[in-house]
């Protein structure tokens, strides 16, 4: 079958190790020093180990590729679980997905997953203080199991809300863990990673922040679509901002 899978472009990787530990599904390993997709069908496409990996080494490509087979990823990570060995200390440890501490020395900040803490209020005459609480946002660049999708009120947005909109930190960002794209721009169907974020953390209600444009229907689909194939009742609602940063509907 045709699928997305990840590629390793061997010339950029480092041999860092990084990527086969960001790696739930085990069909990545270290050979000769290097990355190797080891199983296309342990691969789930979902990209867990881009954001790992310090070098851009790691891409997506749709080629013929396995189907990936859950049970069988299963039955090879129960077989690993004895030999599980700590992470690798060398390579790039910046961009490890973890909760975000200052004064972290090295690595890549731009690709480090973290959350910050920010104040439940702003005075009214105080300059605009940030609400973004985690790195990174990007949907296709989170990672699916980070920390700070535990007990989150998850915010999806697109692109342009937060430019149109000129409260868009104080009136949906604050509070909430966010992630933005763009179907259009990105080129992707959004679905399978936001089903897999939903299904395997405990995210409390789900806000989904549109453009009125038609092409933002694309990502309202596919939130709502990954909200029923989760299986879980959470609570939601969508929000549609006009191209002159107006509310037009909740």
């Amino acid at each position: 079958m045709i699928r997305k899978i990840i590629h390793i472009d061997e010339e950029k990787c480092n041999g860092c190790g990084l990527c086969a530990h960001a790696c739930q599904e085990g069909a990545i390993g270290m050979v000769n020093g290097k990355a190797k997709l080891l199983r296309d069908d342990y691969c789930d496409g979902l990209g867990n180990c881009l954001p790992a990996c310090p070098t851009g080494a790691i891409s997506f490509v749709e080629r013929e590729a396995a189907a990936f087979d859950e049970e069988a990823v299963k039955q090879h990570m129960a077989a690993k679980e004895p030999q599980k060995v700590a992470p690798p200390a060398g390579g790039c440890p910046g961009s490890r997905m973890r909760l975000f501490q200052r004064g972290a020395d090295g690595g890549c900040p731009g690709s480090q997953a973290k959350r910050m803490e920010r104040p439940a209020t702003v005075d009214a005459g105080a300059p605009v203080t940030s609400q973004l609480r985690q790195w990174p946002v990007q949907i296709q660049l989170a990672p699916i199991n980070a920390p700070y999708f535990e007990d989150a009120h998850l915010l999806i947005a697109a692109d342009c809300t937060a430019y149109a909109y000129g409260s868009f930190h104080q009136d949906f960002l604050r509070g909430r863990i966010a992630l933005i794209g763009c179907p259009k721009l990105d080129d992707v169907d959004y679905t399978e990673k936001l089903t897999e974020i939903l299904r395997r953390n405990s995210i409390r209600s789900l806000t989904i922040v549109r453009m009125e444009v038609p092409c933002c229907g694309g990502l309202e689909r596919a939130a709502t679509t990954a909200l029923k194939n989760s299986g879980k009742f959470i609570p939601w609602q969508v929000v549609t901002i006009s191209t002159d940063g107006q509310v037009l509907g909740r």
